[in-house]
């Protein structure tokens, strides 16, 4: 086995175990810590794979910025415990079924994959690519609608949270 192998496999089971501690912890600051600790070890995939850019970026936007905001919305609401009598009884069996297309999907890409390269026909990457002004480029030109889009809906579903949290502290 080589140092990369034994590195990726390490890092997989870290992350898939920081998941899985999120998934099922009670305490929702620690379901955050949890996140954290995933968000930094793809930011370290991201550095393994030679995206030095991406995995600081991951590590400054989603493990700094949106992590902290979201622990500062939890303490500020005083929703540290989840309470398990809000579980509406469609929960459960929705979850089991993306899970389990979720499973499939990857299963499939696994299997019958073909790589960016295959499919373009080229076999050399751009020496730009993956660098700060490529993603700048196609993030200002292509993709900057749906970025707006994106952020519109993370504030939209943190003003959902906290309204009903409010609301939900008001009725009791």
């Amino acid at each position: 086995m080589t140092l990369d192998l034994i590195l990726f496999l390490l890092l997989a089971v870290i992350a898939v175990a920081a998941a899985v501690g999120m998934l099922v912890s009670k305490n929702t600051v620690h379901a955050a810590l949890f996140l954290v600790l995933n968000f930094a070890t793809i930011a370290v995939f991201y550095l393994i794979l030679g995206g030095p850019f991406i995995s600081m970026a991951q590590i400054t936007v989603y493990t700094g910025a949106i992590m902290v905001l979201f622990l500062f919305v939890i303490m500020l609401l005083g929703v540290e415990k989840l309470s398990g009598q809000d579980k509406l009884s469609w929960q459960v069996p929705t979850a089991l079924t993306l899970g389990a297309l979720l499973l499939l999907e990857s299963g499939y890409f696994l299997i019958f994959r073909r790589t960016p390269l295959e499919m373009s026909g080229t076999q050399s990457i751009p020496e730009a690519f993956g660098g700060p002004s490529a993603v700048a480029d196609a993030l200002f030109q292509h993709y900057a609608l749906p970025v707006e889009i994106a952020g519109v809906l993370l504030l939209v579903a943190m003003v959902g949270v906290i309204a009903l949290t409010k609301w939900e502290k008001g009725r009791s």
